[in-house]
């Protein structure tokens, strides 16, 4: 009967019963507080109730009061929980400011390369202690379900998509042509001039099947020597000759000039990347701060991409 009566105990009775026991007297536990003498009274009163016995002596006068043995023993443990109270709040403070707890991002392998390092470097400058997971993903079906059943709370998705998730447009991200030094004159190639070319393509994810609908939307229908979905291999293949390669702008690393990259003519439209989430779910701090530095970051990529293509 003692135990369950004890779980009528509440923080603000510890606290009252420690800060009286600190000061020694109610008038001072009150000062403490910032509560009125009689609040901290009754403070203690209902911890007597709780417990069923004194945890103060009062001996009246001006003399302080002092904690009866069970109240001792009461304090010790009192203290103790209190301490945790303090840890948690902290802990909270720290988390809704979004200095610690868990994300998890779903990204597909060129915002892997050419976003995320921007991204993780300015969050761990700022957050050290902030646990950050990336699961590389190269279908966005595979990506949307995962952020469905909550295994991501956010992912990079190409293109618009549908409820139950709430996109943010990150970047426009153009179809270029990759080609060995000189196969071609400088500038736009022209679409109608691959007739027949081979080419190094990639397997039929979103891109991929973005890309090939472009491409046969203008009368041509690509001719694939070999395909692979990591983008240096399809670059290395380029270099060796084997073909020719048309990739997102984003896939390429724009210091290689041991390729050259071209506009298409006419322009097939390119990918659009954005940010997804559930919008049934609240987002933690840390997810919002992953959302606005990402975006701060991706509209830097996208004037330099800009200058490029």
């Amino acid at each position: 009967m003692f135990v369950a009566w004890l779980r009528e105990l509440e923080i603000k009775h510890l606290a009252a019963l420690e800060a009286v026991a600190s000061a020694g007297t109610f008038a001072r536990a009150a000062e403490r507080l910032g509560y009125t003498q009689s609040a901290v009274s009754q403070q203690i009163a209902s911890l007597e109730r709780i417990v069923g016995e004194r945890v103060f002596d009062r001996p009246g006068g001006p003399r302080p009061v002092t904690l009866t043995p069970l109240g001792e023993r009461l304090l010790a443990h009192g203290r103790d929980l209190l301490h945790r109270v303090d840890a948690l709040a902290r802990d909270l403070e720290r988390f809704r400011l979004g200095e610690v707890g868990r994300l998890t991002v779903g990204a597909y392998q060129s915002v892997c390369s050419a976003v995320l390092p921007a991204v993780v470097g300015r969050l761990y400058r700022d957050h050290p202690e902030l646990e950050l997971r990336v699961a590389e993903r190269d279908d966005d079906d595979v990506m949307l379900a995962e952020l469905a059943d909550g295994s991501l709370d956010v992912g990079f998705v190409v293109g618009p998509v549908g409820a139950p998730v709430a996109t943010r447009h990150l970047l426009d991200d153009p179809f270029v042509l990759l080609s060995r030094p000189g196969q071609f004159p400088p500038g736009p190639v022209r679409i109608a001039d691959l007739h027949g070319q081979p080419m190094i393509g990639q397997h039929g994810y979103s891109c991929q099947l973005l890309n090939e609908s472009g491409l046969r939307s203008v009368g041509l229908e690509p001719t694939y020597v070999f395909r692979s979905n990591d983008n240096g291999t399809v670059a290395a293949m380029v270099r060796a000759g084997m073909g020719v390669a048309i990739l997102p702008l984003l896939c390429v690393d724009l210091e290689d000039r041991r390729i050259e990259l071209h506009p298409l003519e006419p322009v097939i439209p390119g990918r659009t990347v954005a940010l997804a989430w559930r919008t049934d779910r609240t987002l933690g701090a840390a997810a919002q701060q992953f959302i606005a530095v990402t975006v701060e970051v991706c509209g830097s990529l996208a004037e330099r991409l800009a200058a490029v293509a």
